[in-house]
């Protein structure tokens, strides 16, 4: 049972979300979010964390004498902080990124080595090249790809791509810095003895996510249906049949509770953890069910321009980190999608600002 709690990243969508679902569980605990407050939004969760009785911390992950300055010392840190764009990095300089991702990280094991504390680091699918795959074998209906039974690439099935998949290839600066970040948790556990998790998430979504076209697209989906702006079909065609999968936050937050409490069945590696092939939805089914659950109906253009890092389907085969203890998703498609268009519509003037922004 933890008793002080540091969750870097801790007043943004994954990071404050934990915050609050670890201090409902261990509520003897000290829980600290900590966060530069850099994205726009961020500021929003700071009443919710109050409310929920998580101490708040204004610092930046890039500066290890503000990490060493919190108090109680942390035995358990969540390390949810990042530059989370995939896009990051593209025609400008990449310092923020890497010195965020990459030294952040870096400083946050400083702390498990000096405290000894457990280390659960949120990772993201995007470790795996981009090139290996849009590689996949796909087939096509009238709204998605479709992922077919026989793949010829290691780790790639019909359920999706699991830890086995290949990681030689370019992914993306932001995938580059998650992957060293997440080699180096693995050498300082080795080194240190430190228990540690990694969490390679999928498309993570939900309320109280400030989404933007880089990332979180199923909530900036919503948002826009629900506030009237257009959106785009970006790239392979602009058909919008590119298809991920997603998982509701709350069903994250439920497998990080497990992996909490029961460290010794999850330590030691890397995990996929995403929605699978049951919660994963292509850009245009994404809009017939926003249509549904919002009763609005909005332009969606086309651009055939393919990006860089853009996928044509991903989904996370989880069957490895669900055979732990049995953690399944439990949220589907239009639960999820219904979750944050009713989010939306609760908060009224300063959230629709800055989504409109």
């Amino acid at each position: 049972m933890p008793e002080s709690v540091l969750v870097t990243g801790g007043a943004g969508f994954v990071g404050a979300a934990l915050a609050l679902r670890v201090k409902r569980a261990y509520p003897d605990a000290t829980v600290t979010a900590f966060d530069n407050l850099r994205r726009r939004g961020s500021e929003l969760n700071l009443p919710r964390l109050k409310a929920g009785g998580v101490r708040f911390v204004h610092g930046d992950i890039r500066s290890l004498e503000d990490l060493a300055d919190v108090r109680p010392e942390p035995d358990l840190i969540l390390e949810c902080s990042a530059e989370p764009s995939v896009l990051a990095g593209y025609g400008a300089s990449p310092e923020y990124l890497i010195r965020t991702n990459l030294n952040g990280c870096f400083h946050c094991l400083e702390i498990a080595r000096r405290t000894k504390a457990d280390f659960l680091f949120v990772s993201t699918s995007r470790v795996y090249p981009v090139a290996l795959v849009n590689a996949l074998e796909c087939g096509e209906t009238d709204t998605r790809f479709t992922l077919r039974a026989e793949q010829s690439i290691p780790g790639a099935s019909q359920h999706g791509i699991s830890e086995k998949f290949p990681l030689e290839g370019a992914r993306s600066l932001y995938g580059m810095t998650k992957l060293a970040a997440e080699l180096m948790v693995a050498e300082y556990g080795d080194a240190y003895g430190i228990r540690f998790v990694i969490d390679r998430c999928g498309l993570l979504t939900g309320p109280w996510q400030m989404a933007k076209s880089d990332q979180g697209v199923i909530a900036l989906w919503v948002a826009a249906h629900c506030l009237g702006r257009g959106l785009k079909y970006i790239g392979f065609g602009g058909s919008g049949k590119q298809v991920r999968d997603f998982l509701h936050i709350d069903d994250f937050a439920d497998l990080v509770l497990d992996q909490v409490a029961n460290i010794k069945a999850y330590a030691g590696r890397a995990w996929n953890v995403g929605g699978g092939t049951a919660n994963s939805v292509s850009l245009r089914e994404a809009t017939a069910l926003c249509r549904e659950v919002t009763g609005k109906a909005i332009e969606v253009a086309a651009s055939g321009e393919t990006r860089p890092s853009d996928l044509k389907l991903f989904i996370t085969d989880h069957r490895a980190v669900s055979a732990v203890r049995a953690w399944r998703p439990k949220r589907d498609a239009r639960q999820t999608f219904a979750d944050i268009a009713a989010w939306i519509e609760s908060q009224g003037a300063p959230l629709r600002e800055i989504l409109l922004g």
